[in-house]
């Protein structure tokens, strides 16, 4: 019988290294490093991706030069950080996998608040998002920092790195230098497309001499930046092809977008096709005069990579956010585990973590990240076995669920509604959600393994409950949207006034288009109101969305928010900010009185048809009481808890099955 994935497994060359596989980590930032040093959760994080099959792991990019040492990078250049590097390095290899630094400096670009006062750049030119003004670079300055990033190569490869990768897209330093759009200079390192290539060129050349030949270089280039007068597929063709002439690198792989309106194409999420850029990998193959292909870009599943190697469109196979989710992804594949893979959701979560709040990287559908035994990891068993109640069937009742008997205890879960997976499932109905179905997918099938009993279309009472005689309850009941204050009571029990969640179950399956207005009344800002507002606008002449804040998704990081405005726009679904509805009796005819909270401005809505709100969630846990008083030990996750997002749902849910 003929293993499964054969082309993904088949073996590489790469300057004289042999890689077992086809599968690589692309360079992923954990914000895992302290003090400039390599931790234990920056080892196990790298660590962990070859373990589960992983040929080659690129690291975060890492601070190489004298500009970065305020960065929160790990610093090569400290001798401090140098046993650290020795120890990632040896860990990777041990998996029988080679190990990358990435090379790369942000330029001007900046995600977080404010502007970079120490930013560097081809030209002094605004970033397109934080309108940081970098300092243009002198061309000794230039050359100071090549023979800095080459003498920071030398060091990792004595550590036992087996090379770099040089990031030059994102709209980061040296794609800042390649594209026309930013780099306005008149001498060596601008003007035509060959001086604008020069500092890749002398960096390739200085990283060979310094590291030698058998050292593995890669180059990520910018494939379509996606910015006017920038680079598009043509320019990309004519940069490729001069930067790997003569075989001077060892791989390439293209990225999308750059530092500005276009940032969110370096990350296609589920609101797009999976493997979008297959098209543009097609097109640019043949710029690379032989240099073997890397493919990135949303491969989720096995078969989608495994397809881009038999059809001879790359030899390696890019995955970030793939192998966040589940670092065992090829081993679980190769095995013919497909099924048993937490699938990532291509949610970007994980970027926004990082990006927004400085945090160590985390997945919602992998709850840990980090860990020495995240790779295919089994609960460790229980010493006592014991009888555990989880009144809950949603992400995080099932995630502690499957853990708990996993580990051999007695698991029986209530759920009220006919199938698992809770608030997850409304949302795979709307715009984006195809993915979310994964998380529960994964947690029903992992359950039934391990023996959890299902009550599912129960509304579980505190009788139900102790008459298990439950050595510990785990309520993960949820929580329920509030009435905003400026409906009466009475008002919520009309049909044109509801919550969005049951606005939305009662128009599934409706056929034909309804008259009037969709108003949402906004108090959440979260992706799924936004993709409420888009099956909304499926259904209803018009929608408009009403938030009492200034902003829309202020919350979400910068490129989620990016897509959803683009297709708010697109859709021509209107946002009245800073406002607020105002009661009155003439919403029983379908007028809307709306009210800035700034100017006291009030405006008129007509015709409209249904009141939709997204409030603050209470907690549904009327029952924690009861349990308590029958001497119950009770533990609340996920929304029961306080009402967060599907990766604390998952991340409390996992803590709590180990608990119990």
């Amino acid at each position: 019988m003929t293993e499964p994935f054969p082309h993904l497994a088949a073996p590489l060359q790469l300057a004289g290294h042999r890689l077992r596989n086809r599968v690589v980590h692309a360079s992923m930032t954990t914000r895992m490093q302290r003090d400039g040093r390599v931790t234990e959760a920056m080892i196990n994080y790298n660590a962990n991706r070859a373990r589960g099959g992983a040929a080659l792991v690129v690291t975060e990019p890492l601070g190489m030069i004298r500009q970065h040492a305020e960065l929160p990078r790990v610093q090569v250049r400290n001798p401090a950080a140098l046993n650290g590097l020795r120890r990632l390095a040896g860990e990777v290899a041990e998996a029988d996998s080679l190990l990358l630094a990435q090379v790369q400096d942000p330029g001007r670009g900046r995600h977080a608040p404010g502007r970079n006062p120490r930013a560097i750049g081809a030209s002094a030119l605004p970033d397109d998002l934080s309108w940081t003004v970098p300092e243009a670079l002198q061309p000794w300055q230039i050359r100071d920092l090549v023979a800095d990033f080459a003498e920071s190569a030398a060091v990792l490869v004595q550590a036992g790195f087996a090379g770099v990768e040089i990031s030059a897209g994102h709209g980061h330093l040296f794609h800042q230098f390649l594209s026309p759009q930013s780099n306005r200079r008149d001498d060596d390192y601008g003007g035509d497309a060959e001086r604008r290539c020069r500092l890749l060129r002398d960096l390739i050349a200085a990283l060979r001499d310094a590291c030698g030949t058998a050292t593995v270089i890669g180059l990520k280039l910018p494939g379509d930046d996606g910015v006017p007068g920038g680079i598009d597929p043509t320019a990309a063709a004519d940069i490729a092809h001069q930067l790997t002439a003569g075989n001077a690198v060892d791989y390439v792989t293209f990225c999308q977008g750059a530092h500005g309106p276009s940032l969110e194409d370096h990350l296609p999420d589920r609101y797009g096709p999976p493997v979008p850029f297959r098209g543009l990998f097609r097109q640019l193959r043949p710029a690379l005069n032989g240099v073997p292909l890397m493919a990135l870009g949303r491969i989720t599943d096995p078969a989608e990579a495994e397809a881009l190697l038999a059809a001879g469109e790359a030899e390696m196979i890019g995955l970030g956010r793939t192998l966040l989710a589940d670092p065992a992804w090829f081993s679980k594949a190769r095995a013919g585990r497909s099924h048993d893979i937490r699938y990532c959701l291509s949610c970007n979560t994980c970027w926004g973590y990082g990006s927004m709040f400085g945090a160590a990287l985390r997945c919602v559908n992998n709850p840990r990240v980090g860990r020495p035994d995240e790779a295919d990891h089994r609960p460790s068993p229980a010493p006592t076995p014991r009888q555990v109640v989880v009144v809950g069937a949603g992400v995080a009742g099932m995630e502690a669920a499957w853990v708990a008997a996993t580990r051999g205890h007695r698991v029986t879960v209530f759920g009220s509604g006919p199938e698992v997976g809770g608030r997850t499932r409304l949302r795979a109905l709307l715009p984006g959600g195809d993915t979310v179905t994964s998380i529960a997918d994964y947690q029903l099938a992992a359950a039934r393994r391990a023996g959890v009993q299902l009550e599912l279309g129960v509304t579980a009472t505190a009788a139900d409950v102790t008459a298990l005689n439950p050595d510990a309850v785990i309520l993960a009941t949820g929580a329920e949207l509030s009435v905003p204050d400026w409906l009466p009571p009475e008002a919520a029990s009309e049909g044109w006034a509801q919550g969005l969640d049951a606005a939305v179950w009662g128009l599934v399956g409706r056929a034909g288009r309804i008259p009037g207005t969709a108003v949402i009344h906004d108090m959440d800002q979260s992706d799924s109101v936004h993709a409420a507002a888009e099956f909304l606008r499926n259904r209803f002449d018009r929608v408009v969305l009403v938030t009492p804040r200034d902003g829309v998704a202020e919350d979400l990081w910068i490129v989620a928010r990016q897509g959803i405005l683009r297709r708010l726009y697109r859709q021509g679904i209107e946002v009245a900010r800073s406002s607020a509805p105002v009661w009155s009796d003439a919403i029983a005819e379908g007028r809307l009185m709306l009210r800035n909270l700034h100017s006291g401005t009030e405006t008129l809505l007509p015709d409209v048809a249904l009141i939709a709100w997204a409030t603050p969630r209470r907690p549904r846990v009327s029952l924690a009481d009861p349990l308590h008083a029958h001497g119950l030990r009770v533990l609340k996750v996920g929304d029961a808890r306080a009402p967060l997002d599907l990766m604390e749902a998952t991340a409390e849910g996992h803590a709590a099955g180990e608990a119990v």
